[in-house]
C-alpha cells in the first residue's frame, strides 16, 4: 500500500491524529485551498501549465494517464479523508516545478496504480509505451516478498530504487517528489507512523536529493521530516526566525543594495538575493554542534550571480574589500566542486552592524545546476543526451550496488547512504593534485580506498602535510594526504580497520579481502565469536545438537555449509548480533527443553534424608557430591535453589526462578535427575554475581562505579560497557559477594551514583 492511501472506512477512525499546528502556515493555507476543491479542478490547474510547457501530443498522452489513475483510484481516500487522486496530481505539480518531461509527468499520475489497484505493468506498458512502464516499476516498492523484517524490506525497496535509477535517473526524481507529498500531509497519520516515515525521510531521501544536487528538494525533506522528530527544536528555531523577521529583512535588502553599488561598476547586470537558513541548517548547527542561535554565522546569505568565472572571483575580491572576512569560513567549489556537481564561491563576512552573513557566488549555469541538479537535464532540454556527465554524476549509485553484492547484505545499501552521503563533504588532495571527496569523519584508510583498492589493500601507513598520522587519523578539507603501501607478501588490512573505517565501500573492500583471502582463518574467527555470543545470551547446545543447529543457521543464511557460514562471520559479511533474536528465538522453541534444567513442583521433589556437599551447599541425597553453580542465573546465598544431576559434572545449582526453567514439571524429562538443594547455614565461601547498569553517557561514570565498589571492599571480576541505540550506557560488570543481602547492599549503593538509572541482576 502506498505510505497514505486507505480506505473510506479507515478514513473515519484516524482524525484524532490530525494536527495543523505541525504545518507551516503556508502549507496549511494550501491544503484547505486544495481541500475546497474537485480532484478535476485541481487537474485543471494542471493541465493550465501541462499545456505551456508540452507539446498538444504530450498533454493528450497526460490526459490519458490522468483518466486511467482516477478511474483505477476512485475507491480510495488519503488519511486526510480527500480522494486519492489528488496525490499524484500533487506529485506532478512538483515534478512540472522540476521541468521534468512528458513522461515522468504521466509516470507520476500512474505511479501507485500497480501498487494499490488492479492496473498491471503490462497494461501500462502497452498503453503508455516502455519507458513510462519502467519508471512506474521503478517507484512501485516491492510486494510480497518473503522477508524477515523491516530493516531488510526497507533496504530491499532501496537496491530496487537504485537499479531503476542506474537505468533511468527519472525514477528518483518521481519518487523524491512523491515523498515530498507525502511529508507535506504527515500531519493526518498516526504519531509512530509519521515519526518512521519522517527518520526514513531524513537519513535515505535528503541525502539522496543531496547527491543528485536538487536543493529545494533537500531542504523541504530536511526541514518537513525535522518538524515530525523534533517539534519542540523546531518550534525554538522557527520562533527566532521569527522574531527576528522584520529586522532580518531590513538587513538582508541593505546589504544587497551596498552590494549592488558597488560591484554594478565592475560586473555586468549582476542578480543579487538575499535568503535564511533552512531550518534543518540551523538545527544541525544548534543540536549537533552544540551551539546557540546566535553563533551560527549563516543565517543570512547573499547570493550574487554573474555570467562568467572570472566575474565571480572580482565580486570576491569586492565583497572582501567591503567586508571585514572570518577566518577559515571561506570554501572555493568552483575550482573543487563538491560531489553532486554543486560549484560556487562561499565566504561568511562581518559588516559595520556586527552581523556575520554569507556570501555566494556563481554563474547562471552554476546556479541552474545548484538550485535542479540533475533535473537540469530535463528543464534545460538535455534529456538522456548529455550522456557523459550523466554517467559521470551517477558512478556512486554504481558503487553502491557494486559494493553490495560484493557483501551480499542488502542492508549495506541503506547504511552506505546513510554514512556516505551526508551533506557535509571533506576535499583532500593526492600529492599529485587530485581531489578525492570524502564524507565528513573519513580517516585515512576511507582516503586509501576510495583511490583504488589495491592501494588501501597494500597500506600500512599515511602522511598528511608530510608528517606521518595513525590509520585512524580524520582527514580535513585542504590536507594532501600520501599513502604508504608495502608491496610484502602476505601483508594486507586488519580486522581493526572495520571498526575505523567511515565509509561503507572501504569496509567492503576489507570485508571482500578477508572472503577471498583468508578464509581458515575467518572460519576460526567466526566460530570463536559466535561461541561467545552463545555464551554471553546463555545458549548451551549439546556436541549433536549444536551441530545440527549452527547448519540450520548457514542454511538459513544461503549458505552451503557451516564453514562458509563461519567464514561469513569471520569477515563480518555476517552479523551475528543481527542474527541473535532470530537464534534465541529457534533455540527457545527446538532447544531449549533438551538443554536446560526444568523445574519440579515443591511437592514432586525427593526428600530424602540431606547430605552436605561441596561450596556450602546441601544436596538431598548426594553426599559430597561436586557442586558447580549455574551461570545463566548465578545463584547467592539466600536465593531458593534446586539441583539438577548432570551427566560427567556432579551436580548444577540454579535459582528456582531461573528464566531458562520452565515451572511445569508435569512436562519435564528425566525427572528423577533433580534434586532438593539448600544453603548451609554457615556457608563462608564467595560468590560471583553480574549486574547490568543502565546509565546517562558521561565522562568519568565508570570510575565513579569502581570508587564505590572499591569503599565496598567489593572485588570486580570483569567489567565493560557499551553505548545503547537511545543514546544512553550499559555497563556490564561480575563482582564477587558473599549472598543476597551482601549484594542488595551494594546494587542500593550503585543507584545513588550520580547518572545511574537502574541496576539489575
Amino acid at each position: 500500500m502506498a505510505d497514505t492511501e486507505k480506505t473510506k472506512a479507515e478514513a473515519a477512525e484516524t482524525k484524532e491524529y490530525v494536527e495543523p499546528d505541525m504545518r507551516p502556515e503556508k502549507l496549511i493555507k494550501q491544503q484547505e485551498r486544495e481541500a475546497k476543491m474537485t480532484p478535476d479542478e485541481l487537474y485543471a490547474e494542471l493541465k493550465a501549465r501541462l499545456e505551456k510547457a508540452f507539446t498538444p501530443e504530450e498533454t493528450a498522452e497526460i490526459d490519458k494517464a490522468f483518466r486511467v489513475a482516477r478511474e483505477a483510484h476512485k475507491a480510495q481516500l488519503r488519511y486526510s479523508g480527500q480522494p486519492y487522486i489528488i496525490h499524484p496530481i500533487a506529485v506532478s505539480n512538483i515534478l512540472l516545478d522540476l521541468g521534468m518531461d512528458a513522461q515522468s509527468i504521466e509516470a507520476a499520475l500512474l505511479h501507485d496504480t500497480v501498487e494499490d489497484t488492479d492496473i498491471t505493468l503490462d497494461y501500462i506498458k502497452h498503453e503508455f509505451g516502455a519507458d513510462v512502464a519502467a519508471l512506474v516499476d521503478g517507484v512501485t516498492k516491492l510486494g510480497k516478498v518473503p522477508l524477515s523484517n523491516r530493516e531488510e524490506q526497507q533496504a530491499e525497496n532501496i537496491r530496487k530504487m537504485l537499479l531503476a535509477m542506474s537505468h533511468d535517473i527519472r525514477v528518483i526524481i518521481i519518487k523524491l517528489a512523491d515523498r515530498i507529498h507525502n511529508m507535506r500531509t504527515l500531519n493526518f497519520m498516526a504519531p509512530q507512523k509519521r515519526r518512521d516515515i519522517a527518520l526514513e525521510t531524513l537519513e535515505i531521501y535528503a541525502p539522496i536529493a543531496h547527491r543528485l544536487g536538487i536543493r529545494p528538494a533537500k531542504e523541504e525533506l530536511e526541514d518537513l521530516a525535522i518538524r515530525f522528530l523534533d517539534p519542540i527544536a523546531y518550534k525554538e528555531i522557527e520562533d527566532n526566525l521569527k522574531r527576528l523577521s522584520k529586522s532580518r529583512l531590513d538587513f538582508l535588502e541593505s546589504m544587497e543594495n551596498k552590494i549592488r553599488d558597488r560591484i554594478s561598476g565592475v560586473v555586468k547586470e549582476p542578480t543579487i538575493e538575499g535568503r535564511i537558513k533552512s531550518v534543518h541548517g540551523i538545527y544541525r548547527k544548534m543540536y549537533m554542534q552544540n551551539k546557540n542561535f546566535a553563533e551560527i554565522y549563516d543565517v543570512y546569505a547573499i547570493r550574487i550571480i554573474v555570467d562568467s568565472v572570472i566575474d565571480c572571483y572580482n565580486c570576491l575580491g569586492i565583497i572582501h574589500d567591503m567586508f571585514r572576512p572570518l577566518p577559515g569560513r571561506f570554501k572555493d567549489y568552483i575550482s573543487t566542486p563538491k560531489p553532486n556537481m554543486y560549484q560556487s564561491l562561499h565566504t561568511t563576512v562581518i559588516g559595520k552592524e556586527g552581523i556575520p552573513f554569507e556570501v555566494q557566488i556563481r554563474t547562471w549555469e552554476m546556479h541552474r545546476t545548484a538550485e535542479y541538479g540533475i533535473a537540469a537535464h530535463w528543464k534545460y532540454k538535455l534529456g538522456v543526451h548529455g550522456k557523459s556527465n550523466l554517467d559521470k554524476r551517477l558512478a556512486w549509485i554504481r558503487q553502491m550496488l557494486e559494493d553490495q553484492q560484493e557483501t551480499g547484505d542488502v542492508r549495506e545499501i541503506v547504511q552506505a547512504i546513510k554514512s556516505d552521503l551526508v551533506p557535509e563533504d571533506t576535499f583532500v588532495f593526492t600529492p599529485r593534485g587530485d581531489v578525492i571527496s570524502l564524507p565528513a569523519g573519513a580517516t585515512v584508510i576511507d582516503f586509501a580506498y576510495a583511490i583504488h583498492t589495491a592501494v588501501g589493500n597494500k597500506m600500512v601507513g599515511a602522511k598528511v602535510d608530510g608528517r606521518i598520522v595513525p590509520l585512524d587519523y580524520v582527514v580535513k578539507t585542504g590536507e594532501i594526504v600520501e599513502v604508504l603501501t608495502s608491496s610484502q607478501a602476505g601483508k594486507g588490512p586488519s580486522r581493526d580497520w572495520l571498526s575505523i573505517a567511515k565509509t561503507s565501500q572501504a569496509r567492503n573492500k576489507i570485508r571482500s579481502w578477508f572472503k577471498n583471502e583468508r578464509r581458515d582463518e575467518n572460519i576460526v574467527e567466526g566460530k570463536a565469536e559466535i561461541e561467545r555470543e552463545f555464551k554471553r545470551n546463555f545458549i548451551r547446545l549439546s556436541d549433536e545438537n549444536y551441530e545440527k543447529f549452527v547448519a540450520n543457521l548457514a542454511e538459513r543464511q544461503h549458505l552451503r555449509n557451516v564453514d562458509d557460514f563461519y567464514a561469513a562471520i569471520g569477515y563480518g559479511g555476517i552479523s551475528v548480533i543481527r542474527l541473535m533474536p532470530y537464534i534465541k528465538e529457534e533455540y527457545n522453541k527446538n532447544y531449549r527443553s533438551q538443554e536446560t534444567v526444568v523445574l519440579p513442583e515443591d511437592d514432586k521433589i525427593k526428600t530424602s534424608r540431606r547430605k552436605s556437599g561441596s561450596d556450602g551447599v546441601t544436596v538431598s541425597g548426594i553426599d559430597n557430591c561436586l557442586i558447580k553453580f549455574s551461570r545463566c542465573c548465578n545463584p547467592l546465598p539466600g536465593d531458593n535453589i534446586i539441583g539438577f544431576i548432570t551427566r560427567g559434572h556432579g551436580v548444577s545449582i540454579h535459582k528456582r526462578d531461573c528464566p531458562n526453567v520452565p515451572s511445569d514439571f508435569s512436562k519435564c524429562d528425566e525427572p528423577q535427575r533433580w534434586v532438593a538443594a539448600a544453603w548451609n547455614t554457615d556457608v563462608k565461601t564467595e560468590f560471583k554475581a553480574s549486574l547490568i547498569i543502565t546509565c546517562l553517557s558521561r565522562i568519568g561514570l565508570m570510575a565513579d562505579v569502581s570508587v564505590q565498589l572499591a569503599a565496598m571492599k567489593v572485588n570486580i571480576n570483569e567489567i565493560s560497557s557499551r553505548e545503547t541505540k537511545d543514546g544512553r550506557s550499559q555497563i556490564s560488570m561480575t563482582i564477587t559477594v558473599s549472598n543476597v543481602d551482601h549484594l542488595k547492599n551494594v546494587i542500593a549503593r550503585l543507584k545513588k551514583v550520580d547518572g545511574v538509572l537502574s541496576v539489575e541482576r
